[in-house]
């Protein structure tokens, strides 16, 4: 190790980089060397910003919006996000008790700041959102795993979870509708949940980036609104990116009880100021103007989400559970493992991935990304064509491994 290494903070060092950035790297360049990659592996819709938002962002600049906004949101903002956890979830917060960031992963990023010391532990579903473990331990925390499995349609056993918990356990991460694995929890799973959470005096971080995408006619529960200790126990994570594809506006919240509101204001003040004026001011205008781009990019995503998991069945060898919401699918490659092509033999799903990219030019995610290394997740989150076409090139080149064979020969 160089001397500058030594000199490095100790939790920079640890943080693991980015599988999904690493892979989404390695497709634009296939596809700038000419190459006709189809991609599977980026986590954001593929259709533009509403005209209406953009539109608003227009008025902004011109009206002059471009100073400083108070570091937690603009109170027209912050009013918004109120309101809109109101009408769409029965959750009562006031403007003072919600924080605007940049991102929901920013958000998530104040939570784990402001509730953390040293050693606590915060329990994380695995499969898991890759970053929420480097975000524990950026804190000084330590992630501790619940294993979930694609029989249970990735819903956590509430025997698992309290199983886990220790006298350093501080908080439990509820992602709802999960990504990777598209699981919408059922509202007996969450109120388990909850019950745990209050027995043992554990914070709640409910992340519902995707709440506004679930599918089969269902809606989101948020496991805020089953009690007012429930209530007073969680910090709901949302944002705007995902439901209204602006992803790169980087608008995101957090609402939670005042006390602990007001020191993450303190915390982003000096952190990161404000998010963007001119983003919070089109965000006001993506939740209270006209909704109709978002129930047209969800019903487009259940279109694709049907044919995904419809091709993936077909294929031998391939099982997958039906995801209920987001925009991704967990595909079980546990059947390929210990197959070659061309010789070489997959060990894992990395192998598998790089494999995939290589010779088929489809590009996903390995689930050891995620804690699950016999899957890999696609996002449905492309065209319809992409899919049918990626598909087959994923079926042809599943059908094309051979039983694996030893690494040495004995003489």
């Amino acid at each position: 190790m160089s001397k500058e290494t030594r000199s490095l903070s100790k939790l920079v060092l640890s943080i693991a980089p980015s599988q999904t950035l690493e892979i989404t790297a390695m497709a634009k360049q296939m596809r700038a060397d000419g190459l006709d990659v189809i991609g599977f592996a980026a986590g954001e819709p593929d259709f533009d910003t509403p005209q209406n938002i953009k539109d608003a962002a227009i008025r902004a600049i011109q009206m002059g919006f471009t100073k400083y906004t108070p570091a937690a949101g603009t109170n027209q903002l912050r009013e918004a996000v109120a309101h809109s956890l109101k009408e769409r979830h029965d959750l009562d917060y006031k403007p003072e008790q919600i924080i605007v960031s940049n991102g929901a992963k920013h958000s998530l990023f104040n939570t784990f700041q402001t509730i953390l010391n040293f050693y606590d532990e915060v329990l994380i579903m695995r499969p898991y959102w890759l970053s929420y473990p480097e975000l524990v331990k950026l804190a000084g925390g330590m992630p501790v795993y619940v294993d979930v499995y694609q029989e249970n349609n990735f819903e956590p056993r509430p025997e698992d979870i309290e199983r886990m918990i220790t006298d350093r356990t501080k908080a439990i991460i509820v992602n709802n509708p999960s990504n990777p694995c598209g699981t919408t929890y059922k509202e007996e799973t969450l109120k388990a949940i909850a019950d745990i959470a209050i027995r043992h005096d554990l914070f709640i971080i409910s992340d519902e980036i995707y709440g506004d995408l679930v599918y089969d006619g269902k809606s989101h529960n948020s496991i805020a609104h089953f009690s007012h200790n429930v209530y007073d126990h969680t910090i709901v994570i949302n944002g705007l990116s995902k439901s209204y594809a602006m992803t790169g506006w980087r608008i995101g919240y957090s609402a939670c009880i005042p006390e602990i509101a007001k020191h993450m204001a303190s915390l982003q003040s000096h952190a990161a100021s404000n998010a963007c004026s001119i983003a919070q001011y089109a965000a006001v205008e993506a939740l209270t103007g006209p909704q109709d781009d978002l129930y047209r990019m969800r019903d487009e995503f259940d279109r694709r989400r049907k044919e995904m998991v419809k091709l993936l069945r077909e294929i031998p060898g391939v099982t997958c559970a039906m995801p209920e919401g987001a925009f991704y699918v967990m595909m079980n490659i546990r059947e390929f493992k210990g197959k070659s092509f061309n010789g070489r033999v997959i060990h894992n799903s990395k192998d598998f991935t790089q494999l995939l990219l290589e010779s088929a030019m489809v590009a996903v995610v390995p689930g050891s990304a995620f804690g699950g290394d016999d899957f890999v997740r696609l996002s449905y989150a492309t065209s319809m064509d992409n899919i049918k076409t990626g598909l087959e090139r994923i079926r042809k080149f599943c059908m094309s491994l051979e039983d694996g064979k030893p690494m040495y020969m004995q003489p």
